[in-house]
């Protein structure tokens, strides 16, 4: 494949794969040795962000390498490039705001392996987009996984359709407890307050609302949220028509802070969560993050997670309607 901007140059990069024929991620280098520099890059990304935003949603992934991005200030540059509208996270992950439209990433222990969701999966306004910068690259693991999302789905329908069915014509509630103050020792340690932006449990009940939860305050001041009836999967425009399996039921089934089952709340199979998770964990698709690394992944195709690294690590985010 070549590139339709003549500034880029396909490459590949060591665990890249091709799903029904499309390289994922889509790897871009500077078109010349040397050539790659964050100036250079800007203007190619103005000049061709349609055609970039095209092959984003091609290929569900895109990452670009070798254009020497330096720090935060650099990567908002990238990510204003493109105009997309900013959208606030809000999710159980504890993240500090760096420079304007920038955050880092989940701050829990870099030890925890960081289960694969769709960002904000479970709230009503979800990016579209969700961009990664590598400013530091771990020493051993910390990969960053992707899964495309309707391989999970056509997979479930082929061993499970009986139960996948029931699910889809239920829907699915889920529920997560919360401290009021951020826990940075989790990799879920985000505070209610800092999630909706006020330390008023009223306003926070408002806010809440707005994004389609319900709430139960606790006596240790922390709030159970209640979310739900939610879809199975979803089919999203200009992505051929194809069920993605945008759920979060692996990732909050059966644990100590969090529940998932159907919304008439019937229990969910310990054994249909279980291949569930093996069959995510099969189609995975990772690299290893190198220093100055871009990348843009399709939200609503891609699950991601992180892999256990060793310090440091310094991955940032920009979230994207």
């Amino acid at each position: 494949m070549e590139s339709s901007c003549k500034y880029f140059k396909v490459g590949s990069c060591e665990g890249q794969k091709f799903v029904e024929g499309e390289a994922i991620p889509l790897v871009l280098q500077p078109s010349e040795a040397g050539s790659g520099n964050t100036e250079g890059l800007l203007a190619a990304l103005k000049e061709n962000k349609e055609w970039l935003e095209t092959m984003i949603i091609k290929n569900s992934a895109v990452l670009l390498r070798g254009f020497h991005v330096k720090n935060a200030h650099e990567f908002n540059d990238i990510v204003t490039a493109f105009e997309w509208e900013d959208i606030r996270y809000v999710g159980p992950a504890p993240r500090t705001h760096v420079y304007k439209r920038v955050w880092t990433a989940n701050e829990g222990p870099l030890s925890e392996f960081i289960y694969y969701h769709h960002e904000m999966v479970l709230i009503k306004e979800f990016p579209e987009k969700v961009i990664l910068f590598c400013e530091i690259p771990p020493p051993e693991g910390g990969e960053t996984p992707i899964v495309p999302s309707f391989r999970v789905t056509e997979r479930m329908l082929e061993e499970h359709p009986e139960m996948v069915e029931e699910m889809e014509t239920k829907g699915l509630r889920y529920t997560f407890t919360t401290l009021s103050r951020d826990n940075t020792s989790s990799v879920r340690g985000r505070g209610w307050e800092d999630a909706f932006g006020t330390s008023d449990r009223a306003e926070a009940e408002r806010r809440g609302k707005a994004l389609g939860m319900e709430m139960e305050w606790l006596a240790d001041g922390g709030v159970k949220t209640i979310l739900g009836p939610r879809p199975l999967t979803r089919v999203f425009e200009g992505r051929k028509g194809r069920k993605m399996w945008f759920n979060t039921i692996v990732g909050m089934h059966g644990n100590e802070l969090s529940s998932a089952t159907m919304a008439d709340a019937s229990e969910i199979p310990d054994e249909m969560v279980r291949r569930c998770q093996e069959i995510i964990e099969e189609e995975s698709i990772q690299f290893k993050w190198q220093m100055g690394d871009v990348l843009f992944l399709d939200n609503v195709a891609l699950l991601h997670g992180r892999r256990p690294s060793l310090p440091p690590r310094k991955v940032l985010v920009a979230t994207c309607k």
